[in-house]
């Protein structure tokens, strides 16, 4: 490898491409051994070689490899900054699908450990699926970013995620899925203590084709009554029909407890 960087008197510029794939077979070697620590200085050697030879894309695979073997060592943060440049270079190389899909899985590699990380990663992809017209593959990671988001507890910021969503799948028109976002959000304003917006939110969905008169739709306007009315019954019904119980659990299994505590909250004091 020393060899094919090192320049003399008839040869006045490094072989990086020779370099990239001697690094690249050592490695590989390192890999298999799960000796984890060499393989991602070999991948990163690979990287920069590829670098400097203006080969963004095989740099970029091989900064990608170096993160997933500080993933084996259990270095998620160092393993997600690598993985995010590698996603810059992805980009610069013209390459946006093969990006988009390097932040998805360092989101997932970060979700257990930096919620927050993990919600910028997913909503950085959506973007890039977004601005290449790729509308279901972005609202599904803009999905992912709204579970988080409530998970954390980030409401305010869940309501726009979830609006968003909702509006994708409007212009693709996929009508059932933006009921099921409705409920989401009318939960989460719930959550929030914010019955205008919940009431609001149901009033201007019965825009959406379909939707007045769905099961998703008296569901919401059952579960509206028994919070105004304080009727612990009523909400805790609702709350338990198959409707809701079969939602995303971060959306729905929070909220509706949250909402039953709140209701009943009214009958202690």
């Amino acid at each position: 490898m020393k060899k094919c960087l090192k320049t003399g008197f008839l040869k006045w510029k490094p072989d990086y491409d020779s370099a990239a794939s001697e690094y690249a077979k050592a490695a590989v070697a390192f890999k298999n051994a799960k000796q984890y620590d060499q393989a991602k200085d070999a991948f990163f050697k690979e990287a920069i070689s590829y670098e400097n030879n203006k080969a963004l894309f095989h740099a970029a695979k091989a900064y990608e490899q170096a993160g997933m073997m500080l993933k084996e060592m259990q270095k998620l943060p160092e393993a997600v900054q690598l993985i995010e440049k590698a996603s810059m270079m992805y980009l610069e190389n013209g390459t946006p699908d093969t990006a988009a899909m390097a932040l998805e899985r360092a989101g997932k590699l970060i979700e257990h450990v930096n919620l927050e990380k993990a919600v910028n990663l997913y909503q950085q992809s959506a973007s890039v699926f977004e601005n290449e017209e790729r509308l279901r593959q972005a609202v599904e990671l803009l999905g992912k970013a709204s579970r988080l988001l409530v998970r954390a507890r980030r409401l305010d910021e869940a309501v726009v995620s979830i609006l968003k969503e909702k509006n994708m799948y409007k212009e693709i028109e996929n009508y059932p899925t933006c009921y099921k976002k409705t409920i989401a959000q009318v939960l989460v304003h719930l959550h929030r203590n914010d019955f205008v917006a919940a009431e609001k939110c149901v009033r201007e969905s019965y825009s959406i084709p379909g939707f007045s008169g769905s099961e998703d739709c008296t569901a919401l306007e059952q579960l509206l009554e028994g919070y105004d009315q304080q009727d612990q019954d009523q909400v805790y019904d609702i709350c338990n029909s198959p409707l809701f119980k079969y939602m995303d659990n971060d959306v729905s299994a929070r909220s509706c407890n949250l909402i039953f505590i709140f209701i009943f909250s009214f009958f202690i004091y």
